[in-house]
């Protein structure tokens, strides 16, 4: 069940990500301004946000296989309406929708948390988020790879095929889950807003992932229009091949999993930060050749997608051991929350590249993970940390 749910999310969310590397070819056959191409990714991430706040809280009140089934099949019909429109606004519409049907995902995975022992929690949730992540980072080569020996059209009609298999599949294979929250859907709504209020580690963990994702939004989105340029001059295979690389910042969920399972939430999470802030300032510090700063941007790629990873699976590891009854409405505040800050870091990608030019995109995603750090050292584990380490040196000092 671990691999079917883990497999079931990486296809469901790859949806949000097909069209990251597909900017450049979309934007062109749609007539979308360059400083306005981040929408495409933009939209499907607002869309993604809404049904999280008024989709996936469903899973505490109604049977959620059915709730999956139904949601999947609407991002579906969704994928087909984008791939056969040439219209601007009618793909943006659609790829809002895309968004919608997508947070199918995070019904998926706080079913996995709910099935799961609590001692395995950690370890369970960082094994399905490996699927989502590696969902996320194989949907931007596999998107390219198809655009090139096709057409951008064709990546979103196999979508459409692979997301209603995947429907049925998960619909004979997944036991019932009938939850019992005792709440309609208004009560259900306004007890979102109590929970945000009277939960600090869910108003944290979201500060911190918004930070990140929002860098991870900024990069993935802006990056494919760099590698294509006058500079590296990529194919769309190339941009595959950089991306397919990137997907080797997956390893970092499981462990991350593990180490949260081992009370080490506070020094995995810093080292996530750090992480991301290292990314960036890599590329915006070494210049020598295209070869050497290509090889650079992969390591960018890694780094950073390893950061977001590792924060991810440790916020969410914190948030699965709060009741179980109300895990699906923490849950979809969660990623509502962090997913903002991934639609601002993909409209903000698409503005600075076109204004800016990539030194202006390394600058400005550089900021998300410091923002992520300033942060970070308000955690009251962290505060204690450092008066007792600065209590020890005074004494030391004294004898």
């Amino acid at each position: 069940m671990v691999w079917l749910f883990a497999v079931a999310t990486g296809l469901i969310v790859a949806n949000l990500y097909y069209a990251q590397t597909l900017v450049g070819p979309i934007s062109r056959a749609t007539g979308l301004d360059p400083g306005a191409a981040g929408l495409i990714v933009t939209l499907t991430q607002i869309g993604y946000c809404l049904g999280l706040l008024f989709i996936a809280p469903l899973g505490d009140l109604v049977e959620n296989r059915r709730l999956i089934f139904i949601a999947l099949l609407t991002s579906a019909v969704a994928l087909l309406a984008a791939s056969a429109t040439s219209n601007p606004n009618l793909f943006l519409l659609a790829a809002f929708c895309i968004g919608l049907g997508t947070v199918a995902a995070q019904i998926v995975v706080p079913f996995a948390a709910h099935m799961s022992r609590p001692e395995t929690r950690g370890k369970t949730v960082g094994k399905v988020m490996s699927g989502l992540l590696m969902g996320i980072m194989l949907a931007r080569p596999v998107a390219s790879l198809i655009a090139d020996a096709l057409n951008w059209h064709a990546v979103f009609v196999i979508s459409a095929i692979t997301t209603t298999a995947l429907a049925f599949l998960l619909r004979a294979k997944l036991p019932q889950r009938h939850p019992n929250s005792g709440l309609h859907y208004f009560q259900l709504l306004g007890s979102m807003w109590h929970l945000l209020k009277t939960t600090p580690i869910l108003r944290r963990r979201a500060a911190y992932h918004a930070c990140m994702f929002g860098a991870f939004s900024l990069f993935w989105t802006s990056v494919s229009l760099e590698l294509t340029g006058p500079y590296f001059h990529l194919s769309q295979t190339g941009v595959a091949i950089f991306a397919l690389v990137g997907v080797a910042g997956a390893i970092a969920s499981p462990i991350a999993g593990h180490r949260a399972d081992q009370g080490k939430s506070l020094s995995t999470t810093f080292i996530a930060f750090a992480l991301g802030a290292t990314a960036f300032a890599l590329p915006l510090l070494i210049h020598v050749n295209r070869i050497v700063d290509l090889g650079v941007l992969v390591l960018t790629s890694i780094l950073l997608d390893m950061g977001v990873s590792a924060n991810l699976v440790t916020g969410q590891r914190a948030i699965f051991a709060l009741p179980a009854e109300i895990r699906a409405r923490l849950n979809g505040l969660y990623m509502a929350l962090f997913f903002m800050g991934g639609a601002l870091g993909s409209s903000l990608g698409g503005w600075m590249f076109a204004a800016h030019g990539w030194q202006g995109v390394l600058l400005a995603g550089l900021v998300f993970p410091l923002a992520a750090l300033c942060i970070f050292a308000t955690e009251p584990g962290v505060r204690t940390r450092r008066t007792r380490g600065r209590r020890t040196r005074r004494t030391r000092g004294q004898v």
